[in-house]
């Protein structure tokens, strides 16, 4: 029986009438070489359309994280709230994102992807319309912790799709993309959100009415475009047809053998990332050092605007146009990630191996406390506003690069535990989102906006020698992993094989 070639067209690929299997004494059921339904084999087409739509579910919640704040001051009048209230709805957002993958991740192994896309889109928008229509500040707050995990479940897909359908060397562009977007849209919710609370009529229940909308229109996107891309799903529904249309229980997919129990994948998904952040030195400094740097994003999410209110009598809609700098730094770092960091890495990976993701990150490093100066020393309303504009986005610039390259090198480094190590930064890091703001407006207040925001800039000085130490001794560091040994030494197992 001939190959079959995927298609062009979305919806229209053509299969055997019957899987093609490879035949053991299992009865395992394999894909073909070129076969049209495995994710590796889609057209190109089919794979943009799957990896825009799943960065899209990204942008929305990223947007909803921030532009929530800047409806603060009318929800506070409209349900009676203290600015503090107000503040734990932003962060609850962040705990939930953090802590509900370590449980929900092993969920796509027994169910698939697209099922979960479906769901959390769907739940997603729910949560959004439940904060549109609170009555009180504790049904926002129930609903933002739930938008949280609802919504993290959703973009944590995100990474595992683009490395179903695209091929090791191709993943470098979606895996930008993925980053542009969930770091970018952090600016453009509280862009659109801005001028929505400006307008008396509307405030701040239709910020929330309007990302209903779009993450609306998203679920329907979900139903029309998304196909399963998980290899192993589409292999055991194969299996599973095969024997309901032979009456043969022997045909199966490996992954029905070998697959473990739900309750013993999330017991593994929840204490593994744990673990790691605990004893790994390389998961613990990028933790430390983005989880600093998103409880700084979440920090100005919560100065910016009162601070260009005070400063230079900007309303409300004219301060959710300064996020536009989130946006700019982020295609600053994504444009310098792409074409710059990639070339360099190509250049120097047979040299410096996983360390040659590390020459953009150490400029990194400097950029993120220089932008903190230029903002908090140059927000002055004797100083054109524009000046700490330039601070934000250079800051932003740096947080992109050290976002981005945080989930290429630790899965350089850790391979097949390459979840668990992103996954403890995860946690590291929506922690540190879930905490900064509660204390920003104490901080602010007592150290000005200038003292305050040049404390954070000489933190930020102290983390500069991070990426220049795992540069120059990185490979000497996971010598001394128990975890990178196991990897090293499977990897030369392998090696071997291929030699004999």
């Amino acid at each position: 029986m001939p190959d079959e070639v995927p298609n062009d067209d979305i919806g229209n690929e053509k299969f055997s009438p019957s899987p093609t299997i490879q035949v053991d004494e299992s009865f395992y059921v394999e894909f073909a070489e070129r076969d049209g339904r495995d994710p590796a084999n889609f057209s190109r087409f089919r794979k943009w359309v799957i990896t825009i739509t799943a960065c899209a579910f990204t942008g929305i919640v990223g947007s909803a994280s921030d532009s929530y704040a800047m409806g603060y001051q009318s929800m506070m009048q409209d349900l009676n709230a203290t600015e503090f209230q107000a503040t734990v709805g932003l962060s609850l957002y962040a705990l939930g994102f953090g802590i509900v993958p370590l449980f929900t991740s092993s969920f796509s192994e027994e169910f698939g992807r697209t099922p979960l896309y479906i769901v959390s889109s769907f739940c997603f928008m729910l949560t959004e319309m439940m904060i549109a229509l609170a009555p009180n500040i504790q049904t926002v707050l129930v609903a933002r912790a739930l938008g949280g995990a609802f919504g993290s479940t959703g973009a944590t897909l995100v990474g595992g799709s683009v490395a179903d359908i695209w091929q090791p060397y191709e993943r470098g562009l979606p895996m930008s993309l993925f980053a542009l977007v969930a770091v970018a849209s952090t600016g453009l919710g509280p862009v659109i959100a801005g001028w929505i609370e400006a307008d008396s009529r509307l405030g701040w229940r239709w910020i929330q009415w309007v990302h209903v909308i779009f993450t609306g229109a998203y679920f329907i996107s979900v139903l029309l475009f998304m196909k399963e891309t998980r290899s192993s799903i589409i292999l055991s529904r194969m299996a599973r047809k095969l024997r309901r249309d032979t009456g043969d229980e022997r045909y199966r997919a490996k992954a029905e053998i070998e697959k473990q129990s739900l309750w013993t994948m999330m017991k593994i998904s929840s204490t593994r990332p744990i673990w790691m952040l605990i004893t790994e030195p390389t998961v613990q400094s990028f933790s430390v050092w983005i989880g600093f740097t998103w409880g700084v994003v979440f920090c100005l999410v919560e100065s910016i605007s009162p601070e260009f209110e005070s400063l230079y009598g900007f309303d409300v809609g004219e301060t959710g146009t300064i996020f536009v700098t989130l946006m700019l730094g982020s295609f600053i770092g994504f444009i310098a990630n792409t074409y710059w960091q990639e070339a360099m890495y190509r250049k120097h990976y047979a040299r410096k191996a996983q360390e040659a993701r590390l020459y953009l990150p150490c400029v990194a490093a400097l950029l993120l406390p220089i932008g903190m100066f230029i903002y908090s020393w140059t927000a002055s309303p004797n100083v054109h506003w524009i000046a700490p504009m330039v601070g934000l986005t250079v800051f932003m610039s740096g947080a992109f690069i050290i976002y981005m390259v945080v989930f290429l090198y630790l899965a350089d480094c850790y391979g097949p535990y390459a979840s668990s190590a992103l996954a403890g930064q995860s946690l590291c890091r929506n922690l540190s989102s879930f905490t900064f703001p509660l204390f920003t407006d104490q901080m602010f207040s007592r150290l000005t906006y200038k003292w305050a925001t040049t404390l954070f800039a000489l933190l930020a000085v102290g983390l500069v020698p991070i990426p220049y130490v795992l540069f120059f001794f990185g490979a000497k560091i996971r010598q001394r992993s128990v975890i990178s040994r196991k990897i090293l030494e499977a990897e030369s197992e392998a090696a071997d094989k291929v030699k004999s």
